[in-house]
């Protein structure tokens, strides 16, 4: 499975380029934002996602058997790793693709919630 996705921040600024390729083999890029950095993403069930942190893990809706998009990056260079899951997520009675994400360096690390307007494919 592979998946693309152009992010533009708000205010039309010019974000990033995703292409991923789900099959959790590990792929060199160039980023415009984060630099160059090397990642792997895949497919991921609730048992793939045992060991993973609990922050990562939910609360997604119970979509698709609880099948998961996992992420893993790092940074060449910069001395970072992050690793994300989506999923969807309702807020405020709306429907929202979710990526809960913990980034770390050394032994400092931070979590963050992204919630993006999911507007489909666009095929």
């Amino acid at each position: 499975t592979h998946i693309d996705i152009t992010q533009t921040a708000t205010g039309g600024i010019k974000g990033t380029t995703e292409l991923r390729t789900l099959d959790w083999t590990l792929r060199g890029h160039k980023d415009g934002i984060f630099g160059e950095v090397k990642g792997k993403s895949r497919w991921a069930s609730l048992k793939d996602l045992k060991g993973a942190d609990e922050w990562l893990r939910g609360p997604f809706l119970d979509e698709d058997g609880g099948v998961r998009v996992q992420a893993w990056v790092e940074s060449i260079g910069g001395g970072w790793t992050a690793e994300q899951v989506w999923g969807f997520e309702e807020i405020k009675g709306s429907r929202y693709h979710v990526r809960h994400i913990i980034v770390r360096k050394g032994e400092d690390w931070k979590q963050a919630r992204l919630v993006y307007d999911y507007q489909g494919s666009s095929t």
